[in-house]
């Protein structure tokens, strides 16, 4: 999974990459100061794996990772190329979905690009600069489209039909998510633009220490957004994850409950991104390794198994599948077996969160 980090300059945006991955990306109180976008991988923190680890005495732990793109400050005019805006652009458009950083806090010390604090102007500004970015893209598309329904094309002119509707959507300052495809046809033809107002949007409300439990009025205003488009929204303080990258996980946990919040900033920002995306984690378990592997929720065994090799879906005969915690409730393999814990499943098994899997196959 790959998120690209964005937002206007000055919200807290390369503090916070910073912070959750602790790459040192330069970060200072001025626009720009990040222009190649810096590359971050974390890994997802999974208590499951610490235990099978344990039981199976394992020689290796291969956890689940997510790759962050910390993306250049966008301002007005960036589709245009203002800020090298076209160059970022770019970057986004090769992630999966989009962290978007809100500035949710006044400090007369961090200078404001627009002048003031308001969250809801600043997405739309940088939703406005996506919208001009993607309008470029379709009206190619739909030019090519056109022509091609001259020869009775039905397909082609289905589809200009859609791009006709969505160049209408767009115009209006509605980004691409918030349109309904009419039926699977055109729900292929979005994904397949991939347009970058159709990506799926986490925002970030970077707020002071103070908020970080309770927010403020800025983050109430921003999840009724989120909420309106279907989008994630979170509380994250970048100065706070920027304090705990250092500290070791007793340390952490400690400086987490004196604030009196459960989880850092990443960690929440981990669970929102598989809920938004509609994933889940599969496990493979054994003395050699011990693995983590993302999915989509909904994905059956064949597809599974063709995370690991594609030789696994293309031969998948069946799956030996016991849920996590049925094993850990068992303590051993083989003792969730003699309780017929331990299931058989073919082509048509849909994959659960948290199933230890063992494929069959044949090539």
């Amino acid at each position: 999974m790959k998120l690209g980090i964005v937002g206007l300059p000055n919200v807290g945006k390369s503090t916070l990459f910073n912070a959750l991955t602790k790459a040192g990306a330069e970060s200072a109180n001025y626009p720009f100061c990040t222009i190649d976008p810096n590359v971050g991988v974390v890994t997802v923190p999974d208590e499951r794996l610490t235990w099978l680890a344990e039981l199976y005495a394992t020689e290796k732990v291969v956890p689940a990772v997510i790759e962050f793109v910390d993306i250049a400050g966008l301002v007005r005019g960036a589709s245009k190329g203002e800020g090298l805006g076209n160059q970022f652009l770019s970057h986004i458009r090769e992630v999966d979905a989009i962290v978007h950083v809100v500035r949710c806090f006044e400090d007369s010390n961090v200078v404001h690009v627009e002048g003031s604090v308001d969250p809801i102007r600043d997405i739309e500004t940088i939703n406005l600069e996506l919208i001009f970015a993607d309008l470029e893209v379709l009206e190619r598309r739909l030019l090519k489209a056109q022509k091609g329904q001259k020869s009775g094309d039905k397909a082609l002119m289905a589809e200009a039909k859609l791009l006709e509707r969505l160049k209408v959507h767009l115009e209006d300052g509605i980004v691409a998510r918030r349109f309904e495809p009419e039926n699977e046809d055109e729900a292929a033809i979005l994904a397949d633009m991939n347009l970058l107002t159709y990506k799926k949007v986490i925002y970030a409300t970077n707020v002071k220490e103070d908020d970080v439990v309770d927010g403020n009025d800025y983050v109430e205003r921003v999840k009724a957004f989120a909420a309106e488009e279907g989008s994630e929204a979170f509380i994250v303080c970048a100065q706070i994850e920027q304090e705990i990258a250092e500290l070791d996980d007793e340390e952490k946990q400690m400086f987490l409950e004196d604030l009196g919040i459960s989880q850092s900033g990443l960690d929440r920002l981990i669970a929102a991104s598989y809920k938004l995306l509609g994933l889940i984690s599969y496990l493979t378990a054994g003395q050699k390794e011990v693995k983590a592997w993302t999915i989509t929720d909904g994905t059956k065994a064949p597809g599974a198994a063709g995370k690991i090799h594609s030789d696994f879906e293309r031969g998948f005969i069946r799956a030996e599948v016991v849920a996590y915690d049925d094993l850990k409730a068992s303590g051993t393999y083989t003792a969730a077996k003699e309780k017929g814990l331990v299931r058989i499943e073919g082509k048509d098994y849909v994959v659960k969160d948290g199933d230890i899997m063992l494929f069959r196959f044949n090539v």
